[in-house]
């Protein structure tokens, strides 16, 4: 019984690294604590990606809080299972695949009640035995924290291309994202940048910039841990109900002042990933 599980464990590795193999750049999105914004920035990130022809898959390691199908529009959506007993991930649109909790049938309203293993394992089937094919890029959005699901991805994908840490204005969040900055340097991980999201109110009324969290905050910590800003994000009341309704803001029309600030941070995160030092290092 022993050797039957020593082999299939092996046989799944084997499936890891050829699946992580095919996938040129990894990125994790951190926070230190919850409420920052985390998924919708990950989610907005990998839609914004694919809108410019790259391949990308975003995996939701959220495994008792799944939001990603929610706010892609794809939560009636369901993954499937293939003739060689692998998943097939969701197609949210063309070039962009996803895999959560919440495509996998269970009840929406049933709190899954996990303990760390059982959590580890199907992170680790979600990247082996979920079929991607090749990608430009993986998007893993993890819980907020430190905790069992950032870690046991960074321990299941040899090397992850960077991580992107998520944090608000006020000193309460930038202080536990110096908790995910160092996270990354004790697990070797590259820090891509701090985003500071909802770094101001954009009155619906005025158009006015109100700073309801203070300002400046993610630049602040970037400044002090030595590591990239990659820009604040305003918050803007229409991209609540367009969240809700599985709308991620960078697919409006018409470019608002977050949408625009976001296009120049996934400029800066493309720019990051094509350094020739980068492309030396994951080789």
């Amino acid at each position: 019984m022993e050797e039957i599980e020593e082999k299939e464990r092996e046989e799944q590795e084997l499936r890891l690294k050829a699946n992580m193999d095919k996938v040129r750049y990894k990125i994790i999105v951190l926070s230190g604590k919850g409420g920052v914004g985390k998924t919708t920035v990950a989610v907005n990130l990998a839609y914004a990606l694919s809108q410019s022809s790259a391949k990308v898959g975003i995996i939701d390691t959220d495994i008792h809080g799944p939001n990603i199908a929610k706010m892609l529009g794809i939560e009636r959506a369901s993954i499937t299972g293939t003739d060689l007993g692998r998943l097939k991930p969701v197609e949210v649109r063309p070039n962009l695949k996803a895999v959560s909790m919440a495509l996998l049938g269970f009840d929406a309203d049933r709190p899954i009640i996990w303990r760390g293993p059982l959590k580890a394992g199907v992170i680790k089937q979600f990247l082996s035995d979920v079929e991607w094919g090749e990608l430009d890029y993986l998007i893993i959005d993890s819980p907020p924290g430190t905790g069992d699901e950032p870690l046991s991805v960074c321990q299941f994908i040899n090397k992850i291309t960077g991580s992107i840490i998520v944090t608000t204005p006020q000193d309460v969040a930038t202080l536990d994202s110096r908790k995910a900055v160092l996270f990354s340097h004790q697990l070797n991980i590259p820090v891509i940048g701090i985003i500071e999201n909802m770094s101001g109110l954009i009155c619906p009324h005025c158009g006015k910039e109100i700073d309801i969290f203070k300002k400046d905050g993610g630049l602040k910590a970037s400044k002090e841990l030595k590591v990239p800003f990659l820009g604040s994000v305003p918050f803007d009341p229409e991209f609540v109900e367009a969240g809700d309704n599985g709308t991620p803001f960078v697919a409006f029309d018409n470019p608002s002042r977050s949408s625009q600030a976001f296009v120049q941070i996934v400029k800066r995160i493309e720019e990051f990933v094509n350094k020739p030092k980068y492309k030396d290092w994951s080789e």
